[in-house]
């Protein structure tokens, strides 16, 4: 602690003498006691603005043609030609005008670095001017904004009465995805239900709750509507799945939801990428924690009839967890014993 004292008071002094320093330069600019002030660093400045566009550019380009296909990822859903195309419209406007106004701002630097002999020009206004660069961003920014409406409202348009529910919950720190059952509803849920083992929190109340089922990995078929019911159990996520060009926050006791039609299946796509071990995946990318790194969710993308065969294998949660039994009303016992495929022998 001493020593970091020392350290923290020879820090200080020496601001404090730096201060000093430009305060007495300063003072003796405002009297005209200065010395000449261009000197040779003011030239090798201004170089060094040039040199840093030119090599900054360089990279720039350079950098975003080599890893192109590392950040533009394939398409795999039907929403993703409009996104992506309303997306590289908006990357094409502001790179030119992120282009053109660093070439001006470093040209500029270099240009109009101090001489002695050279005077600023005082130009206090220009109402033409200020019109055109007011009007003309505006106008821009308006058609962006609207061209991003358009497509949002496409994207979230209420979903179609044949789609596959699928409920995605996050918590720290992973991901949960519970299905319906063969009524094709998904049961209610009550946090107050969560336990180390129903962590969605099922309500068995609720019979349309008794056949749904939790299974180890997801699966979605190709060429079919999917909604993701989402909700957090605990902090704020985000359903991320790049190859799909979804993305949905995932925000505790406020669902959302997010409808897909996916065109690639897996294997598909491992074909297309010559890649055999490529497996589509969805991410967290919200910062929820010191895990959330991990939240990272396996996908996998089926041809409908596959999808089927999946899907009919699948055992209810209720099946494989038969102590849950006593929660079921005695009024629906029977129900959900004829919903799961339980009989009373497997219960004795």
């Amino acid at each position: 602690m001493f020593n970091l004292a020392i350290g923290l008071g020879v820090v200080l002094l020496l601001a404090i003498l730096f201060l000093i320093f430009r305060i007495s330069s300063l003072i003796s600019v405002a009297k005209g006691n200065a010395d000449k002030l261009e000197s040779s660093s003011n030239k090798i400045n201004g170089a060094m603005f040039l040199v840093f566009l030119i090599g900054g550019g360089f990279l720039f380009f350079w950098y975003s043609f080599k890893e192109f296909d590392n950040y533009n990822l394939p398409v795999a859903s039907e929403h993703g030609s409009e996104y992506e195309f309303l997306f590289w419209i908006t990357m094409a406007v502001t790179g030119v005008v992120f282009v053109l106004t660093q070439i001006l701002l470093f040209y500029f630097s270099w240009k109009y670095q101090y001489k002695e002999d050279s005077k600023a020009l005082f130009y206090p206004e220009n109402n033409k001017l200020e019109v055109i660069w007011t009007f003309v961003p505006a106008v821009v920014l308006a058609i962006l904004v609207f061209t991003g409406w358009r497509v949002w409202t496409d994207i979230t348009a209420p979903a179609p009465e044949n789609t596959n529910n699928i409920e995605i919950m996050g918590y720290q720190f992973a991901w949960g995805v519970r299905y319906p059952g063969l009524d094709g509803e998904l049961g209610d849920s009550d946090y107050r239900e969560i336990d180390a083992t129903n962590n969605f929190g099922i309500d068995f109340n609720d019979k349309a709750a008794y056949d749904d089922f939790i299974p180890r990995e997801m699966h979605i078929p190709k060429g079919e509507p999917v909604t993701f019911n989402i909700r957090a159990r605990d902090v704020l996520h985000s359903v991320f799945a790049p190859h799909f060009r979804l993305k949905m926050d995932a925000v505790p006791g406020m669902p959302t939801s997010f409808t897909f039609t996916a065109t690639k299946t897996t294997e598909e796509m491992r074909e297309e990428l010559n890649d055999p071990e490529f497996n589509y995946e969805i991410a967290c990318t919200e910062v929820c924690g010191r895990g959330h790194y991990s939240m990272k969710l396996t996908l996998i993308v089926d041809e409908p009839e596959d999808y089927r065969a999946w899907y009919a294998e699948q055992e209810s949660f209720l099946k494989r967890n038969p102590e849950y039994l006593s929660k079921v009303p005695t009024e629906l016992k029977e129900v959900a014993l004829l919903k799961t495929g339980i009989e009373n022998k497997e219960l004795d």
